[in-house]
């Protein structure tokens, strides 16, 4: 039986679904105030038989702060995916993303010595990638350097890749993936489901960019990375490297919407004095920090050729990513009018 961690986020459950798909037995963990009727919604998205799957599923209420309930989770289970993680850039949830992506990454891996856990996949994130190699691009081997300024998002990632490692060298078949933002359908109000509302709230955006996924790629990746025992290595996933820009316009042309406006580096600087003045004050002007302005003002080439190589991969455009999930946002939107 498969442990799915993190299962009702934007990942986690195409995890789940692509390995029902696949015939597997799957047992998910949830919170106790999860909406699951949502992640049903959602799977009606990428299949025709989405009732048929979702109730396949065994979900378990599990708390990464208590070992007896992770200890109980994985009972019978021989391999885990670890999705859950809080992902936040807001100053405010940094203790809560320590507590979830440390403390719960070590929690699950120190629970997994004493079961029948034979093979381990840590979802972490591009945001731990730091040195370029001699193309200018990051890569694998990229590695996280700890002199530079970092939100506490990606320390938490780095740190909980740490956990992996550890466990890894202890004798568990460990494989890590580096995902992008993923594009995914379902979950609007969280992470990086967020995007199009995202874009069609906010009439202004950023010089820089980011790297984009589809969630589909990345589920189908990291079983077959477990299904074809590879271990010991990381890879990044990713489609393509695109301008905020480019994609906005993409999202605010399909909504009826006029392109959003580029803020400057010194607007951005402008914002940030104002934190520092009134941040105790207003709210939303936390979120500009020296380091979040740096990573929306920049835009990285991050490599994709390790896992096309490895598994003869071929990633979905993000054009084509985007525009599939983004009906799925607006025939959504007309349900709930």
């Amino acid at each position: 039986m498969v442990f799915v961690t993190g299962a009702t986020g934007i990942l986690g459950r195409i995890i789940v679904l692509e390995l029902l798909k696949r015939g597997k037995d799957v047992r998910a963990s949830k919170r106790p105030g999860s909406n699951l009727n949502e992640v049903r919604h959602s799977y009606s998205f990428y299949t025709e038989n989405p009732d048929d799957f979702f109730n396949k599923i065994e979900w378990v209420d599990v708390n990464f702060d208590d070992q007896n309930s992770l200890d109980n989770a994985l009972r019978g289970i021989d391999e885990v995916y670890h999705c859950a993680a809080k992902v936040s850039f807001h100053p405010k949830d940094e203790k809560e993303m320590y507590q979830t992506n440390i403390k719960g990454t070590e929690s699950l891996l120190f629970a997994c010595e004493g079961s029948g856990v034979k093979k381990f996949l840590h979802v972490s994130s591009v945001a731990v990638l730091d040195n370029f190699n001699e193309k200018g691009e990051l890569d694998e081997d990229s590695d996280f350097n700890p002199k530079l300024e970092h939100s506490a998002y990606a320390i938490s990632k780095h740190l909980s890749e740490m956990e992996a490692w550890r466990a890894s060298a202890e004798g568990l078949n460990v494989a890590i993936i580096n995902p992008g933002m993923i594009v995914g359908s379902g979950n609007w109000n969280q992470s990086s489901g967020e995007l199009f509302s995202t874009f069609e709230d906010n009439s202004f955006t950023f010089a820089g960019g980011s790297t984009y996924v589809d969630v589909r790629d990345v589920a189908k990746i990291a079983i077959e990375l477990l299904e074809q025992n590879i271990f010991g290595e990381r890879f990044i996933i990713v489609s393509e490297n695109k301008r905020y820009a480019e994609l906005g316009k993409q999202i605010r042309t399909r909504l009826g919407l006029k392109d959003a406006k580029i803020l400057t580096s010194s607007q951005l600087n402008i914002g940030r004095i104002a934190n520092t003045l009134f941040g105790w004050l207003i709210p939303k002007l936390r979120m500009i920090t020296k380091s979040n302005i740096e990573a929306i003002s920049t835009f990285n080439t991050i490599s994709n050729h390790k896992i096309q190589n490895k598994l003869n991969y071929r990633f979905i455009p993000v054009k084509e990513s985007i525009d599939f999930h983004l009906n799925n946002y607006i025939n959504d939107k007309k349900l709930k009018k």
